[in-house]
């Protein structure tokens, strides 16, 4: 090996130290950003050790072990109104599951327009809804859907469709569909943009290739485009579940009624009306870290099933 080559790996190896620095200080905030709001919040969890009431310090709150985790399982009420809550997350999340491959192929259709003015304009509305808060989809929900007021129901009676309106918001029944459906419209063209870089990065000239020798349009779709986002989407599919008890609190709260509160009352929003509703703090926080220890397991379960099945895993 000559001075010279040795000299010029030298250099590379510098350089590369440098940029690998360089994106150490670039990631310094999100790793703040991490450690403050995800890791430093867990020493929250004391809480479910003790029997805190509101006023009082931490250190001035008798210590009762494991006593708010047996609470759940003991007492009839408490486990018949957390069976109740468990089976309307369960339902939600299942029927939002079913839905989980329509990005992907909202995808494809957005890749496939051959307008490109019309699909940005496509894809700016339907991303849009990701950025607006409940509050905002609820007023604009009720704007449409009101039984005396409603856009919907104003316009079907004109059309002599029906005589009375029709209680969307008010109605105890499909709660459960018409929630996942509202996330789906939500969250629909966000989610696509992961599916759209996938098939960004699809080698063209397979593409041509195949419409070369003859192969049409859904061909293509079916046999090149759709294997290629298949991976994609089952890495995001283990680590949505992982969040698969993470319903969020703010649709179904906005939502919630006297006639939907039974069936649209999920995990996270009984946490917040046990700790802040009831003053139950200890309480909601041992079932808020029952809730996290499932998750871990139920995203380490799924990990290990990819890497069975599939050979892959996300570690």
């Amino acid at each position: 090996m000559t001075a010279v080559t040795k000299k010029s790996r030298g250099r590379t190896r510098t350089l590369q130290d440098k940029d690998g620095w360089k994106l150490f200080w670039m990631a310094i905030p999100f790793i703040l950003y991490i450690f403050i709001f995800h890791y430093l919040p867990l020493w929250g969890w004391s809480f479910a050790f003790v029997s805190y009431r509101p006023g009082r310090s931490l250190t001035n709150s008798p210590f009762v072990g494991w006593e708010n985790f047996t609470t759940l399982f003991v007492q009839p009420v408490m486990r018949n109104r957390l069976m109740e809550v468990l089976r309307n997350t369960l339902g939600m999340q299942l029927i939002g599951y079913l839905f989980t491959p329509l990005p992907m192929f909202f995808a494809v259709f957005l890749n496939e327009m051959k307008s490109t003015r019309f699909r940005k304009i496509t894809q700016t509305v339907t991303t849009l809804p990701n950025f607006i808060s409940w509050v905002i989809i609820y007023a604009l929900a009720y704007g449409m859907l009101a039984v005396d007021t409603g856009f919907i129901n104003n316009m079907l009676k004109d059309m002599g469709l029906i005589e009375n309106g029709i209680s969307f918001l008010t109605s105890s029944d499909h709660v459960w569909l018409k929630m996942a459906l509202l996330s789906l419209w939500k969250s629909l063209g966000w989610n696509a943009i992961v599916y759209l870089a996938a098939v960004a990065g699809i080698d063209h000239e397979v593409l041509e290739a195949a419409e070369v020798d003859g192969a049409g349009r859904m061909r293509r779709i079916w046999n090149i485009v759709l294997p290629q986002l298949i991976p994609t989407y089952f890495v995001l599919l283990v680590m949505g579940i992982g969040n698969f008890l993470n319903t969020g609190m703010e649709q179904q709260q906005l939502f919630s009624n006297a006639m939907t509160k039974p069936f649209i009352e999920t995990l996270d929003l009984y946490v917040y009306n046990m700790g802040i509703g009831s003053g139950l703090i200890s309480y909601s926080t041992a079932v808020g870290m029952m809730k996290s220890v499932i998750a871990v397991i139920l995203f380490a379960s799924a990990n290990w099933a990819s890497k069975k099945v599939r050979g892959t895993s996300m570690f």
